[in-house]
Parts: structure tokens; C-alpha cells; sequence
């Protein structure tokens, strides 16, 4: 897709329903990408509704924060296996919850110098961590949207 001139937003998407293939059914993956100003954007999320994305739009990287900011923050993979029990999650719970959602993940996603670009996390309507599998699929799907980013494409 990159070499056939896809959009941004094109690969991307892509790059989320290959992620939600990988996840267990019923969840739904986003990739978050970190803006000029240091803050989390939406890059793409075709299945999460619009008021949830607003809410949760310009969240600054924050180790102490839900799992896409606490990826993005420290550049580790963080799991979430419950939000009704992680401390990272007090003041955002009630809008995974709201939908369904009960635990997540996040890998942060990295430029080919390792600066972290953005997160792709996974929410799942049951208490679960990701099995090997799922980490190893998605780290390829976080190296591939790196490199989407890496190269400047636009919307």
C-alpha cells in the first residue's frame, strides 16, 4: 500500500482491521498517533463511535494514564486486564465502560530510530491479556504502521 501511494489514513485502517482480525471477537483496536504538539491524535478508528474518540482526543503521553497515553509515555507495551482495577484508568473508566469494554492493550509504535510515533491498543468486551500470539502479531502490525508514519504520508 505504501509503495502504491495509500493515504495515511488508507494504510492505517488497514493496518486496525488486520489487528482486529488478530484479537479475540467482539474487540475493537485503534492507532493513536502522537501530533507536532506531543499529543495523542486519532490516526485511525473506524470502530469506535465518534463521542468516545472526542473524549479522549490530545491526551498528553502519561505513564500514570489508561494504556495508549502510558504506552505512548514510556514506550512499552501496557496491559490492562481490568479497568474497574488499574489505578492508570480512575479518571477514564467510565468510557471504555460505557461501550462494553473491559480491558486493553497498547503498543506503542516506533520510527525506524526508535522515537515513539503513536499506540495501537486493543479493547475487549472481557477480562483478558494478550497471548503471545497476539503480542507477536501485533508488534508486526505497530513495525508496519511505523513505517507508514516514518515516511510523512499524508491524510
Amino acid at each position: 500500500m505504501m509503495d502504491a501511494g495509500a493515504s495515511r489514513l488508507e494504510i492505517l485502517t488497514c493496518l486496525v482491521s488486520a489487528a482486529e482480525i488478530v484479537a479475540a471477537p467482539g474487540a475493537v483496536s485503534s492507532i493513536l498517533v502522537l501530533d507536532e504538539d506531543g499529543l495523542l491524535r486519532n490516526g485511525a478508528s473506524p470502530n469506535l463511535p465518534s463521542d468516545y474518540l472526542h473524549a479522549i482526543d490530545r491526551l498528553k503521553p502519561d505513564a500514570g494514564v489508561g494504556t495508549c497515553a502510558a504506552a505512548a509515555a514510556t514506550g512499552c507495551v501496557v496491559i490492562t486486564p481490568d479497568f474497574r482495577a488499574d489505578g492508570k484508568w480512575a479518571e477514564l473508566r467510565h468510557l471504555p465502560l460505557a461501550l462494553g469494554y473491559l480491558a486493553a492493550w497498547s503498543m506503542p509504535i516506533r520510527s525506524a530510530n526508535g522515537a515513539v510515533l503513536g499506540t495501537l491498543g486493543t479493547y475487549y468486551t472481557n477480562l483478558r491479556q494478550p497471548t503471545a500470539v497476539e503480542l507477536d502479531s501485533i508488534a508486526l502490525l505497530a513495525a508496519a504502521a511505523g513505517r507508514a508514519l516514518d515516511r510523512r504520508y499524508n491524510a
